[in-house]
């Protein structure tokens, strides 16, 4: 059955998330000693990773939290040049995988429909693919708030397919999480491929391809003749 759509995770599959998330909490974190918070760079910023695993990589009030936490209270002061950092880190850094963009005009090119399916808040999901001029490419986002519910989860899955109105089959699923995102696609029938090139964490769930770099994917397409 010839493929007619292919979902994407979004962070460590189009964007190396980890990488720029460390960067500008770093940033930040600079910022914050150098306006006064009475810790050591290295100390501060192991203890803002802890903050990040117990609340969430997406915690939009994690400095406030990390403040209180540090200090006992907040201080505006050095809440805002934290901020301040870490957005100009993010406007400079934020940017797709090699190959990403190239491999999505060839995928259009293809009559593909694209779309994308994560864990993260809408609006932040939204707000990555502008940052990296990525809106063009992509018909819909399913976010946290559309089932409530992280992969592997069925439920985001089973959303994406409900929006594109085909068959799990149809429908290629490119992730780089084995337990959430391959895991997850292959509970629902999706055929999937793990994005090696972005992989964080392993997992003994199989893909049906694995991907060197983005471009890969196409090379896939090219030779398997039924897709």
């Amino acid at each position: 059955m010839a493929l007619k759509a292919v979902l994407f995770d979004l962070d460590n599959t189009l964007v190396d998330f980890m990488r720029f998330k460390k960067r500008c909490s770093e940033a930040a974190i600079r910022a914050m000693v150098e306006a006064g918070l009475p810790m050591e760079e290295e100390k501060a910023t192991r203890l803002l990773f802890k903050m990040y695993k117990k609340y969430g990589i997406e915690d939009q009030d994690i400095f406030s939290k990390f403040l209180r936490k540090a200090l006992g209270k907040i201080d505006y002061r050095i809440l805002a040049s934290g901020i301040v950092a870490y957005r100009k880190m993010k406007a400079g850094y934020l940017a797709p995988y090699p190959k990403i963009r190239d491999t999505l005009i060839r995928l259009k090119a293809k009559g593909l429909v694209l779309a994308i399916v994560s864990d993260a808040p809408r609006m932040q999901a939204w707000l990555r693919l502008a940052e990296m001029n990525l809106l063009e490419f992509f018909d819909f986002v399913v976010a946290l708030e559309d089932t409530g519910k992280l992969k592997p989860s069925k439920l985001p899955f089973r959303q994406a397919i409900k929006k594109l109105g085909l068959k799990p089959k149809e429908i290629l699923f490119v992730g780089d999480n084995p337990e959430r995102d391959i895991k997850g696609a292959k509970s629902v029938g999706m055929p999937t491929a793990l994005a090696k090139y972005g992989q964080v964490t392993k997992g003994k769930e199989k893909p049906d391809f694995a991907l060197n770099q983005a471009s890969d994917l196409i090379k896939i397409m090219e030779r398997d003749e039924s897709y």
